[in-house]
């Protein structure tokens, strides 16, 4: 960024506000990550609309950061503005419409607001790493384990309406059919909105059965999922090939527990490498390079990561 685009930035949130050189890696679920040459926190959607609208008009390179999943930030970091939505508010109201916005965690956060309040609707996601922003953008989903739910859940089926920030910078309220959910998609992946905030109808709920649900679902993922706090990743990394699964190719051709640098392919799962504490991007990009050239060379296929790319590697 040149002198008058800091200057801008800081004219409009303080030099406190705008921090330089900040290392990224702490905000993503791998631990990896260089530094971006600037970094703000919007702590409301208001700020966060502000700080696109400045961006855009400023031609500011700028890259939304939400709880940093799903995505690989490169160790030379980011050239330009990383925004991190951090904003939060919530309400839910008596007929169990929860309003919310965008950057608010969905695990343990808001599923624990809603079970207190005695609404049910998003205890199936419990576990899963994500911000309502990224919620929507992935259409969430989990695989129940129990006997009477054994059916994928999907966000869209709560999901009401959204307020988000279009590329032009006008900001609308668009149904749920806008958004054109399928499996891992939404239309979000290509229009280039931004989600300020969601609106999702919950139903009056058990808690015990909440709980009982939060409870099967925690255990199921604990089996199969390494933890986040101990064992550092971004969760899949290639996309699913329909009736086969990237992690069965991969586990096939024996490749739990390779490892490069500090990162590790774990034995829990073929398709979720974990940072074993010092692990780069450097790394992580040579472990793909390494899957997809195994997997090609056995089975025939060729796999495609769906985690996003960003910043310089």
């Amino acid at each position: 960024m040149n002198a008058e685009q800091w200057a801008v930035l800081e004219a409009e949130f303080g030099t406190d506000r705008i921090l330089r050189d900040h290392r990224l890696a702490p905000y993503t679920t791998f631990k990896i990550g260089g530094p971006a040459d600037g970094y703000f926190e919007a702590r409301s959607a208001d700020e966060l609309a502000r700080a696109l609208r400045l961006v855009s008009a400023h031609e500011i390179p700028h890259f939304v950061l939400g709880l940093g999943a799903n995505i690989l930030v490169g160790d030379r970091g980011f050239r330009g503005l990383v925004i991190r939505n951090a904003a939060t508010a919530r309400s839910i109201s008596d007929d169990g419409i929860l309003t919310v916005e965008s950057g608010a965690i969905v695990w343990p956060d808001l599923i624990e607001f809603a079970v207190e309040s005695g609404f049910s609707g998003i205890e199936h996601y419990a576990g899963i790493p994500s911000t309502v922003g990224g919620a929507l953008w992935q259409n969430l989903h989990f695989l129940a384990p129990a006997p009477a739910r054994e059916r994928t859940m999907f966000i869209d089926e709560v999901v009401l309406d959204a307020r988000l920030m279009h590329p032009d910078g006008s900001i609308t309220n668009r149904d749920r059919d806008y958004f054109d959910f399928g499996y891992d998609q939404s239309i979000l992946h290509h229009s280039g909105d931004i989600v300020l905030s969601a609106r999702f109808q919950l139903e009056p709920g058990s808690k015990d059965r909440m709980r009982r649900i939060i409870r099967e679902n925690l255990a199921w993922r604990a089996e199969r999922h390494p933890p986040l706090d101990t064992e550092p990743s971004a969760g899949s990394i290639f996309q699913k090939i329909e009736g086969i699964g990237a992690g069965r190719l991969i586990d096939q051709c024996g490749m739990k527990g390779t490892r490069i640098g500090g990162i590790e392919i774990t034995h829990r799962h073929a398709n979720i490498m974990i940072n074993r504490g010092n692990g780069t991007a450097a790394d992580v990009r040579a472990m793909i390079d390494r899957v997809v050239e195994t997997v090609e060379r056995e089975t025939g296929y060729r796999l495609k990561p769906e985690i996003a790319f960003v910043g310089e590697f």
